[in-house]
This record gives C-alpha cells, sequence and structure tokens, in this order.
C-alpha cells in the first residue's frame, strides 16, 4: 500500500503505552463492526490482553480524559471521537492492499481509451458500489489536456460552433460570439491553421502563443492570425471545475446518519459542489490517500463524516482527486484501499501508455 498522508500530528499515539494502543484499536474494531459503544467487559473477551475488567476501565478513563474516546449517557460502554479515529487511521490501522479479484474488477470496468468524462462518471459509480458510501472525483481542467482536433460551424447570426477534439477522447461542442458573420471559407482557413500549427500543445500555450504571433504579422497573415486569436480564445478557453458524484442515496438509512437535518444539510453541500469541489483541490498535490474525519474537513455539513481520497495522474500529471465520503465509523482497512487502487487503475485508464501497476 501507498503511504497515507496525515492531516494531524500523531504525538496523541506516541503518548500511549502498548496495552492502551491495543485497547484503542481493539474497540474502535468493535464500534465500526458493530455500532454500538464498547464496555470493558466486551474488551477483556477480545483484545487479547491479560489484564482485568478494572485495569481495562481505568485506561478507558485515561483515554477518554485526552479526548480519544466519549461515553454516551445511555450505555457504560465507550465510542471513539475524532481524534480517537485520526490516531487509529495515522497509527493503529493494519492495512492490505486491495485482492487482486477487485483490481481486475476496477480495470475491465475502467478500460483504456474510453473518453475522460465516462471514465471518471464509472470510476465514481464503481467506489461507491464497493464500498456502500458516495464515490466523487474532480473533473480534471481542460486545458490540462492537449487539443487534437478543431472545427468551425457557422451558426445563425455572428455565432459559430466549435467542435473540439482533445487529446483524452474527449469532444467538446462550443458556442463562440464573433464580433461579425464569418463566411465558411474563413472558418475552414482558421480551422486549418490551427490544426496544422497546434494539434498537440496546451491550451494555455496556444492563447499566448498565438497573441505572440499576431503582433508579429503583417497584411493577411494578420487577419488569419486575428480571425484566429478571436475564435480560438473562446473556443479553447478553460471551462469550469466539476465534479462527480455517485451513490449519495446510499447515505440515506445509514445509522450513525439519522439526523435529519444534518442529513439535509450534507445533500445540499452535495448539490452546491463547490465547498467539496475546494477541499478536494487542497488534496491535489499530497501523494497516496488523504483522510478528513469529521471537523477536520472545515465544512460544517461534512462534520459528521469523512472524506478518503487519492489523487489520479496521467502521464506524470496529477489530473484530479478521487475519493469516497460515508460516515466516521467507516471500514477505514477497507475503503482506503479501494480509494488507492481505484486512483492507480483511473490514471492508467486515461494515460494507456503507462505500466499497468
Amino acid at each position: 500500500m501507498k503511504g497515507m498522508v496525515s492531516n494531524r500530528s500523531p504525538d496523541a499515539a506516541h503518548d500511549l503505552d502498548p496495552r492502551a494502543r491495543q485497547l484503542l484499536r481493539t474497540l474502535i474494531g468493535r464500534h465500526i463492526r458493530d455500532g454500538e459503544p464498547v464496555g470493558s467487559q466486551t474488551l477483556a473477551r477480545h483484545a487479547g490482553l491479560d489484564v482485568s475488567p478494572a485495569t481495562i476501565r481505568n485506561i478507558l478513563a485515561d483515554l477518554e480524559e485526552v479526548g480519544l474516546l466519549s461515553a454516551p449517557h445511555t450505555s457504560s460502554g465507550r465510542i471513539p471521537t475524532a481524534q480517537g479515529y485520526r490516531v487509529f487511521v495515522d497509527s493503529l490501522l493494519q492495512l492490505k492492499p486491495l485482492p487482486e479479484a477487485e483490481v481486475a474488477r476496477l480495470r475491465q470496468q475502467l478500460p483504456a481509451g474510453g473518453g475522460t468524462q465516462s471514465l471518471l462518471g464509472s470510476a465514481s459509480e464503481l467506489v461507491s458500489a464497493m464500498t456502500h458510501f458516495v464515490g466523487v472525483v474532480s473533473v480534471p481542467k481542460r486545458e490540462q489536456f492537449a487539443f487534437r482536433h478543431i472545427d468551425f460551424v457557422a451558426l445563425d447570426g455572428q455565432r459559430v460552433m466549435a467542435i473540439v477534439v482533445f487529446a483524452d477522447n474527449e469532444v467538446q461542442n462550443r458556442i463562440v460570439q464573433g464580433r461579425r458573420n464569418y463566411e465558411p471559407g474563413e472558418l475552414e482557413r482558421v480551422a486549418n491553421y490551427l490544426n496544422q500549427n497546434f494539434a498537440g500543445r496546451p491550451l494555455a500555450e496556444i492563447r499566448a502563443r498565438l497573441i505572440h504571433d499576431m503582433r508579429d504579422a503583417r497584411s493577411e497573415m494578420e487577419t488569419l492570425l486575428s480571425q484566429s486569436v478571436e475564435l480560438a480564445e473562446q473556443a479553447l478557453a478553460p471551462d469550469g471545475d466539476d465534479m462527480l458524484l455517485a451513490g449519495q442515496t446510499r447515505l440515506i438509512g445509514v445509522q450513525d446518519l439519522s439526523d435529519l437535518d444534518r442529513l439535509r444539510e450534507l445533500f445540499e453541500a452535495f448539490a452546491r459542489k463547490r465547498e467539496i469541489l475546494q477541499l478536494l483541490e487542497r488534496t491535489v498535490q499530497a501523494p497516496g490517500v488523504r483522510i478528513f474525519i469529521g471537523e477536520e474537513t472545515g465544512l460544517a455539513p461534512l462534520e459528521g463524516v469523512s472524506l478518503v481520497t487519492a489523487p489520479y495522474s496521467a502521464g506524470g500529471q496529477v489530473l484530479g482527486v478521487l475519493g469516497v465520503i460515508g460516515p466516521t465509523r467507516m471500514a477505514y482497512d477497507r475503503v482506503i484501499p479501494v480509494v488507492q487502487a481505484a486512483a492507480d487503475v483511473l490514471g492508467v485508464a486515461l494515460n494507456p501508455e503507462r505500466t499497468t501497476p
């Protein structure tokens, strides 16, 4: 497994003796499995420690005092806090790679050579299905891809439709508003010029080069460049950031998310997308898996959930982030390998020349 990037210093874990670490690991594991507060009698049976229930109760009290556990009023048992989960995922969790059969399933359902948008949609659906939580993936900025071919078609008035084929097989139709009517022959000359001179180049480079060349051009070449700048500025302009979500309804009925007001706030955040997209962008340059637990997201609607993310790359360039949103009481040992493997397979699918991991 590739390493996880912590969002918080694991000092609390360093202060725990081996017995406390083992009890905390066992308690959180039981709570994730059963969803109930865990008492000292249960830990005495399952923690594998040769100590009395009284000693266990004392250790649990110490863990509660340092903020890693809390005791619900209705039970003598304890549950982990967000800080307790943080210590658990940072230093107590034992991870194994995703089984090869499941990696093969990911490769089969994320085949190389498909369009980027289709692959991203499939990836978010897959991680949602495999974890039973919400799958989320940020869409790469279009300017990260070179364009392969462009055509222009005159529409009504001064409007022109640009048909842009990108190097990742995506095709986008964009409406361009010209300053005057364009004849079909003019549009063909502009398209030929752009295809012959700029195919395979990133969009930002094309715009800069066109403006630079126009300053040095004369006579009819200046006219062609002027037309190219006007049409290309809009046809090849960056589009808005976005993300794809899948499986939001899987959170309905989750035991830990039964508060309807909190659930409504969460779904409203899904609909707005903006805050969650900003959170994903914070993780783009962090290698490996990144985990936000509860209030660590900095977003009030997400205080009751965790977000597990990993960046996906193609051609040595990070394109975006794939992740899972679910309750803080999730099986991290299951979710983390799924997210990491899906990000790796998605990167290969977007860049078939790369060696399969």
